[in-house]
């Protein structure tokens, strides 16, 4: 970690840093985001040379009891290292939830506490946390004292402008044995309104001597020059920037971006990876979001009608051959991916 009163500069974002033991191989991660960053994805980012890649928020109480998707959002393989984001209010649930991540390949397990969903903040878990700091701290203690592998924590600045807390919750979160703070510049009545006050970040820097990453609107790396230098982070998280994109995380780290005429076949890889996870019915609900932000952004004129016939086609064939038209790419490719 840099010293305080140091920023990293652009090239810096290519060096490796720490997480507790776990070495990171650059200082550009990919933030946890639900119904986005499921394995398809991440593997992906993590190909083309994302530092670190976090699964979707994993609800502590569904995964011992192994309902709904949990199972298939601890996923990790081919990603090293795996981190796992778990979210949950009680201290019991998300200790055993972290033994279970911990014991299924989970390298490193992350706390959320800056989720803004009413769902979520609801039933008094993600940002709402950040409400009775004593409650989550009894959670973070008991999670960190139940694996052997580093425990992160990911919040906001506070609940809203009148209680900013993420520094004094950092503080006491690195005496509970936290390795690595997340800083979402926003607070949770924010949600994602306005823009991110990266000078807030600073105060968490000056509250802690553990890494510190900064989050909240980083799409250019003009973007993530700035967060560093005006929080003092030691690396920055993409979350809504990578939308669409999975390979822009890498990019801000310095690696190659695939090339135009490539982009057609990673999004058909990445389709049919969907496919294959979650069986064919579910695999194209969990696609039409993700297939809409490449089109979004790479298919920007398409007619409306050409893309509602994607969102609702069950033919994966027929979805194939549609997209690789829509992004330029070559009929050839578009029989072979279909095959």
């Amino acid at each position: 970690m840099c010293p305080k009163d140091h920023h990293l500069s652009l090239q810096d974002l290519a060096k490796p840093f720490q997480i507790g033991p776990v070495a990171i191989r650059n200082r550009v991660v990919l933030a946890p985001m639900s119904g986005v960053t499921d394995l398809p994805f991440r593997r992906l980012a993590w190909r083309y040379g994302a530092g670190l890649v976090v699964t979707e928020m994993v609800a502590s109480g569904e995964l011992i009891l192994n309902r709904g998707e949990s199972w298939a959002r601890l996923k990790g393989a081919g990603i090293s290292p795996h981190m796992v984001q778990l979210a949950g209010r009680e201290a019991q649930p998300m200790a055993e939830a972290a033994k279970i991540a911990a014991d299924n390949g989970a390298d490193i397990i992350d706390i959320n506490m800056g989720c803004p969903a009413k769902k979520v903040t609801g039933g008094y878990s993600g940002s709402a946390l950040m409400r009775d700091p004593d409650h989550a701290l009894s959670m973070i203690e008991a999670t960190v004292n139940a694996v052997s592998v580093p425990v992160t924590l990911k919040m906001r600045l506070g609940w809203d402008e009148n209680s900013i807390n993420a520094p004094e919750i950092a503080r006491r979160a690195e005496q509970a044995g936290i390795q690595l703070v997340t800083i979402h510049g926003r607070t949770r009545m924010q949600f994602y309104e306005g823009r991110a006050d990266w000078d807030a970040i600073r105060q968490v820097r000056d509250a802690i001597s553990i890494p510190l990453i900064a989050n909240g609107d980083v799409e250019s790396p003009e973007d993530a020059q700035d967060i560093l230098a005006r929080s003092g982070a030691d690396a920055v998280m993409v979350g809504r920037g990578a939308q669409g994109r999975p390979w822009h995380v890498g990019w801000l780290a310095g690696h190659a971006a695939p090339s135009q005429a490539e982009i057609a076949d990673l999004v058909i890889e990445h389709y049919q990876a969907m496919l294959e996870l979650y069986g064919h019915e579910a695999g194209l609900r969990h696609a039409r979001k993700q297939l809409g932000w490449y089109l979004d952004r790479f298919a920007g004129d398409l007619p409306v009608t050409e893309k509602a016939a994607i969102m609702i086609s069950k033919d994966p064939a027929d979805v194939s051959r549609r997209m690789i038209a829509a992004l330029g790419g070559q009929p050839a490719a578009a029989q072979k991916e279909a095959a």
